[in-house]
């Protein structure tokens, strides 16, 4: 009974994996265009993601971008480079 159960429980996992796996490789895909940003402009990012909001966009929507602004944020600020995902 209780390995019923914990199928049940696990019943959505891959579901969500594969959709935070779409959500990464879009990320990704956007790396380029943040690096090339200079740090004004990727602060400006915040701005631009807030009127974006406030227009009516769906966060969901917004995700990808969001993510790669906070991800070239931390490289930069952490003096890291580029981080490569396996």
């Amino acid at each position: 009974m209780a390995r019923f159960f914990e199928r049940l429980l696990r019943a959505g996992e891959g579901r969500v994996r594969r959709r935070l796996e779409a959500i990464a490789a879009q990320v990704n895909a956007l790396e380029d265009g943040f690096t090339d940003l200079t740090d004004e402009e990727l602060r400006e990012e915040t701005d631009r993601f807030k009127e974006r909001l406030a227009a009516g966009e769906k966060l969901d929507d917004l995700l990808p971008e969001a993510f790669a602004a906070v991800r070239e944020a931390s490289q930069r600020t952490l003096g890291l480079g580029t981080l490569t995902s396996n």
